[in-house]
């Protein structure tokens, strides 16, 4: 076995280590509204759940050449933002939105994506998603130093679920009705595949 020390490596390489073995990585699509009125979409696989109580999302937006982007500003300035579940059904035209577009254009036209009012945030969600938490900030991070700092760690807490109807039943969810996508490394994705369930000792 190998063994390696990621000092030892460029930030591409611990890049693609860490991508390539942390699989697969849920896929969080975020809607933001910049200060000057422009609905923002980005996807982004460097989130998971913090919290159940009460519901926290976590979200890391890494910096480009230490420049932070757009959607980590929006968020840091607005306090607001929406999350969606990528699925098979809408991952093409969300894919679309990972086109690096000027601040002042906004990638759900781009994407041709359909806004939906939010009923407890002012940032618009989109109606192509099965699953989206409207989110308020609870903390942001600048990590990786304090001169150039590499991310921005941000945890959100969900003040409003909206979920398709027919995918839930009895406070649960259909995995196979939802249709998530995860991320892999490279151009490649994944599919939910075979389903196994182990019980939890006791």
């Amino acid at each position: 076995m190998l063994s390696i020390d990621p000092a030892s490596l460029s930030e591409r390489e611990n890049y693609k280590f860490l991508i390539g073995s942390i699989i697969p990585r849920p896929i969080a699509f975020v809607t933001t509204m910049s200060e000057a009125g422009v609905l923002n979409g980005a996807p982004f696989s460097y989130f998971n759940i913090v919290s159940s109580n009460p519901p926290m999302i976590s979200l890391s937006v890494q910096r480009s050449g230490g420049k932070q982007k757009d959607t980590a500003r929006n968020i840091i300035e607005s306090k607001e933002f929406v999350i969606h579940i990528v699925d098979e059904q809408n991952v093409e035209k969300i894919n679309k939105t990972a086109a690096s577009l000027p601040a002042d254009q906004s990638e759900i036209e781009w994407a041709n994506l359909t806004p939906v009012e939010s009923v407890k945030v002012a940032v618009p969600g989109i109606m192509e998603a099965k699953i989206r938490m409207e989110c308020v900030l609870e903390h942001s991070l600048e990590l990786g130093g304090l001169e150039s700092p590499g991310c921005d760690l941000l945890i959100g807490k969900v003040i409003q679920f909206h979920i398709e109807k027919d995918m839930y039943e009895k406070g649960r969810i259909d995995p196979r009705g939802l249709a998530a996508v995860s991320r892999l490394a490279g151009n490649y994705y994944a599919k939910i595949g075979e389903m196994f369930e182990i019980e939890r000792p006791k």
